[in-house]
């Protein structure tokens, strides 16, 4: 005879019995629980759509919760037949609707009679206590039936977790009539009220989360494009119609078959990558940050293609779905508009509601509302030029587009075609919009949003949503590219005079601002390609401007642009300033002053397009010094090396007499902006491993170094000077003057050779960090320098990294003539200029290679991930790093290719 295992009301019954039966009830539940749950994973596992599995995380809930209920209602605390005593319980919010994220919140309405009873919080009490037991996270409210109408009249939080309300326990005619008398108010109710409540809530959500939906490591439950804004189309559309089933009646009149597809499928991916999310956290984590991305990617499938690893791939993937998303959200504003549920929305906020219309000179266009729209589809299917001309009257007008206009945008994309591409009016517009618009960050925003910029341009196309697996940029390639648009006409409309004063005197020399425009807007169009960032750009860019029939004069302007646009930085950053001959080569680089003027205008929007705070007084004090430097040898003025010790003659008077001497001091504004660093200066006799003790020395205290500079003298005499932050990114010292007094003293102690260096403590562990797998790059150039041989590393950021690589130098015999530091989010690339002991050029192959293999082996490393924790790792990106060197091995940009 086959023994039936007993079910799991029969072991409940049982644990009701047991001395503690709340502990006996949870364990029951808890294995109960843990079997669902599994089940739903495995299922996530063999490639379930993803609503279907937080359908399936939301039933375990419910038969966890009505089993719960159950026990406590009929087993340990029977009710009385009286009607005060009626009880339910009822899932509102995201769990009412019927889907559950693994860690997700349970969010419950226990529904009580008007008068509360003992019996009743007794019960409530009992439920709650279990559920945290379970480690559940509730949102529990305790209501009656008036007072569940009486706050969602008023209170539009209330009135959207009701629209999702679903009994679930107890006593089914009191959730009935509860949510029965709700769906009949809410279907007499003005729906405008609502529907403004949601948009302006979504509005502040995306202010916190940020306000680009492409951000490189998005929210995505509360983040622009994420589920949240798809669920507030769905509680519009329920308030619009409470009785249907996700409020599928309104969506089926508001959205296209197409669009209704698009939502499905965004809904099912969004949801797959947050229950992954939930399940690698092991918690409810909502931001999909780089910690989490490469294991996410491996979750659901994803493999690399070519130079693009699975974790790109999969991010790009994210990013268009949330593009997606932002499209819904205007065909929906479309349609409710048409009916007059909804004010006017422009780009990030409500204004008047304008029921008149009035038409402009372009056939078929008119204002609507404040907005640019259009009669209909029909109206680019007689002239597609128009496609691009709407955009054009968008700008000159300082018009938002109408959801009607977008829409209908959208549905066209099927007119571009290679004869619209090559159209003279059609790229005429585009590069109005471009070159001469009033907000060209906007409208173009807005064309990439409707998708006709990357049909239009296809080599946009191509990176649309593409994202760098790194930690220095913080947005998608073409969400940094538009915004690096938008700062230049900032900067040349007078509105960054503060933050950039050089660039906005200089932007009115530029004489073809069209050429910088396009250059700007295409110079990362070679990211991800087979011959490299730069050689790619310039063959796509010399491409693109061919179709759009831009004079071949500029084109080669546009080319040299692109292929060159990381130069100023490069050479800014990472090479001796100080060195005539580094200034000489930028000048043979460059080769006249408008090139010059384009290539500073542009660097400046670049870099601080890469993301807040990224751009600097420092950067900006660099690129100035440069720029000045090759002006003035532009103008004829000689570039002779100053006197490296003319600035501190008292300290290096003090040496002298002491063997070292150091000091520090302040750095002023730069710009405009703070330079966030003290500046450290040490004179000292040269000895061999002079500056890798320094450099140790102050990793030990907890100095990062930003940038270093050593001079040295034919009497032996060197000065160092360098620039030094705390841990928090402060200038070092100024939050305890203390540690930098003794930062100076244990400088000069190390600088005679005098006591113990200590070691740099070691990384504390970071799940962000620990997520890329830095490759080393070592280059050696023979040619940068007339006087010493200029070695460029780059490999993983870590404290005591330059001291590291310092000893390197001093062990393999050679002297440190200069340093420059720079940092890119997870990757340090460090310049050196080295010389033999006997001050010259490393020539010996063999040398060169033993060098490399020793800075390599210092240089590979992988930042530790917190203890206890096992962090997934994706190759890091280094497409814009390094490229130096490569610039001056390049070959010639490729000759043009058949445009299409």
């Amino acid at each position: 005879m086959t023994l039936v295992p007993p079910s799991l009301d029969d072991r409940l019954d049982e644990a009701a019995r047991a001395k503690d039966p709340r502990a006996a009830v949870s364990v029951v539940l808890r294995e109960a629980y843990d079997v669902a749950r599994d089940r739903a994973e495995r299922k996530l596992d063999g490639g379930m759509k993803g609503r279907e599995v937080a359908r399936l995380y939301a039933r375990a809930a419910d038969d966890m919760l009505s089993a719960l209920w159950r026990v406590a209602t009929e087993v340990l605390f029977p009710v009385s037949p009286v009607e005060s005593e009626r009880l339910s319980l009822v899932a509102v919010g995201g769990y009412g609707r019927g889907v559950l994220a693994p860690y997700s919140d349970l969010d419950l309405l226990f529904l009580r009679p008007a008068k509360a009873t003992p019996r009743g919080g007794t019960v409530i009490e009992f439920v709650l206590y279990v559920l945290w037991d379970l480690g559940i996270k509730v949102g529990p409210s305790v209501r009656s039936v008036e007072e569940c109408l009486s706050l969602s009249r008023t209170d539009m939080t209330v009135r959207t977790t009701l629209l999702e309300a679903r009994h679930l326990a107890g006593d089914a005619r009191l959730s009935e009539l509860m949510i029965g008398r709700f769906r009949d108010m809410v279907a007499k109710a003005d729906p405008r009220p609502f529907i403004a409540a949601k948009l302006e809530e979504r509005a502040a959500r995306h202010q916190k989360a940020g306000v680009t939906r492409y951000k490189v490591e998005p929210n995505v439950k509360d983040g622009k494009g994420g589920l949240r804004d798809l669920n507030t189309l769905y509680w519009i559309a329920r308030s619009l119609a409470p009785d249907s089933r996700l409020g599928a009646a309104v969506m089926d009149e508001l959205f296209t078959p197409r669009e209704r597809r698009t939502s499905d499928d965004a809904f099912d991916f969004l949801w797959r990558v947050r229950i992954h999310l939930h399940l690698v956290a092991g918690r409810a984590e909502e931001k999909l940050t780089f910690d989490m991305q490469p294991e996410v990617a491996r979750r659901m499938g994803w493999q690399g293609r070519g130079d693009e690893p699975a974790v790109e791939r999969f991010m790009r993937r994210y990013f268009l779905y949330a593009r997606d998303v932002g499209a819904l959200t205007r065909a929906m504003s479309a349609k409710l508009e048409a009916r007059h549920q909804k004010t006017a929305q422009g780009l990030s906020r409500l204004i008047a509601f304008r029921p008149s219309r009035r038409k402009l000179d372009i056939e078929g266009f008119w204002i609507d509302q404040g907005r640019l729209s259009v009669e209909d589809a029909s109206v680019f299917e007689r002239d597609p030029v128009k496609l691009l001309t709407l955009f054009v009257c968008a700008d000159r007008h300082d018009l938002d587009l109408h959801p009607d206009a977008f829409s209908a945008v959208t549905r066209s994309l099927s007119l571009v075609t290679p004869r619209l591409r090559r159209d003279p009016v059609a790229s005429r517009a585009f590069l109005d919009v471009l070159a001469h618009g009033q907000r060209p960050y906007r409208t173009l925003t807005i064309m990439n949003e409707t998708g006709l910029l990357g049909r239009f341009l296809p080599e946009w196309g191509r990176i649309v949503g593409q994202t760098q697996f790194n930690m220095y940029h913080a947005y998608t390639v073409d969400e940094h590219t538009l915004q690096a648009i938008g700062v230049i006409n900032d900067i040349a409309r007078g509105k960054l005079k503060a933050d950039h004063p050089m660039a906005s005197e200089i932007v009115h020399l530029i004489s073809d601002m069209e050429a910088l425009m396009l250059g700007m807007l295409l110079h990362d169009v070679g990211k991800g390609g087979e011959r490299g960032q730069l050689e790619d750009g310039a063959i796509a860019a010399r491409r693109a401007c061919e179709r759009l029939g831009v004079d071949p004069r500029r084109i080669e302007l546009v080319v040299w642009l692109v292929r060159s646009h990381l130069a100023l930085s490069d050479y800014a950053q990472k090479r001796d300033l100080s060195d005539p001959g580094t200034i000489r080569a930028f000048a043979e680089l460059v080769g006249d002053p408008e090139r010059l003027r384009m290539l500073l205008v542009l660097t400046v929007a670049d870099i601080r397009a890469v993301g807040p705070g990224v751009w600097n007084g420092w950067k900006g004090q660099l690129m100035r010094t440069l720029y000045d430097q090759v002006a003035a040898l532009f103008r004829g003025e000689d570039v002779a090396r100053a006197d490296p010790l003319a600035a501190h003659p008292a300290l290096v008077e003090r040496a002298r007499q002491t063997g070292a001497a150091a000091q520090a001091a302040p750095l002023t504004p730069v710009e405009g902006l703070p330079v966030q660093a003290t500046e450290i200066s040490i004179a000292a006799l040269d000895r061999p491993g002079l500056f890798a003790d320094l450099a140790q020395t102050m990793a030990a205290l907890g100095a990062d170094v930003t940038d270093a500079r050593v001079a040295t003298t034919d009497e032996g005499v060197v000065l160092d000077v360098f620039r030094v932050q705390d841990g928090a990114g402060l200038p070092y010292g100024q939050a305890e003057p203390r540690r930098l007094n003794a930062l100076i003293e244990a400088l000069e102690k190390a600088a005679r050779g005098e006591g113990r260096i200590g070691k740099a403590p070691a990384p504390a562990g970071n799940a962000r960090k620990a997520a890329f797998e830095v490759r080393p790059v070592v280059m050696v150039d023979h040619h940068a320098s007339e006087t010493a041989t200029v070695v460029e590393v780059s490999g993983a950021d870590r404290p005591g990294l330059l001291a590291a690589l310092s000893r390197v130098f001093s062990d393999e015999g050679l002297n440190i003539r200069s340093a420059h530091v720079a940092s890119y989010g997870e990757r340090a690339v460090d310049s050196f200029y080295v010389v033999d002991r006997k001050g010259r050029k490393i020539t010996s192959e063999q040398r060169v290679a033993e060098l490399r293999a020793a800075l390599e082996a210092v240089l590979d490393s992988r930042a530790p991930a917190p203890e206890g924790r096992k962090v997934a790792s994706a190759r890091a990106s280094a497409r814009d790093v390094s490229e130096l060197g490569r610039r001056t091995r390049a070959k010639s940009v490729s000759p043009p290719t058949e445009a299409r």
